[in-house]
């Protein structure tokens, strides 16, 4: 029997999160995710990208920005597997960035702060993706400076 895929995997093999990928790896956080885990990703979709100004993405994925790009990137995946039933029952949750994510209700939408779970409980061997429709930012000062862009 083939073992089931990890996070990356899935990512990998699914054109959707194109731009996620090109991200991590800009990070290097791809062995990371590609680790035990568990670990629960809202993973925002190349859509979810493009609501970035191009000129602000491409600055990101310079290698003198990595540590913005491993922020913006962590503050997407928290420890642990939290599946959408889960989630539901929490109102916030700590991202292995550090920051915390607000979680709510919008009618039947599970929102992480400003962004809506499209598609929920994607299994991997390593944890549980949700995908997003728009990159979530942590709350903090060195990010700001490119934040004022979009």
């Amino acid at each position: 029997m083939k073992e089931k895929p990890t996070i990356v995997d899935i990512a990998v093999g699914d054109d959707s999160f194109t731009t996620l990928v090109t991200a991590l790896k800009a990070a290097d956080l791809v062995s990371v995710l590609d680790g035990d885990g568990p670990f629960t990703v809202f993973a925002p979709t190349n859509e979810a990208f493009s609501k970035i100004p191009a000129a602000t993405l491409a600055n990101l994925l310079k290698p003198e920005n990595k540590e913005q790009l491993q922020a913006v990137l962590t503050y997407h995946v928290v420890s642990g597997k939290v599946d959408a039933a889960t989630a539901m029952t929490l109102s916030k949750a700590a991202t292995v960035q550090g920051e915390m994510i607000d979680i709510s209700m919008n009618g039947k939408k599970v929102m992480i702060n400003n962004a809506s779970v499209i598609v929920a409980d994607i299994s991997a061997r390593n944890g549980v993706i949700h995908v997003i429709d728009t990159v979530i930012l942590p709350p903090f000062s060195f990010i700001t400076d490119w934040v004022m862009y979009f």
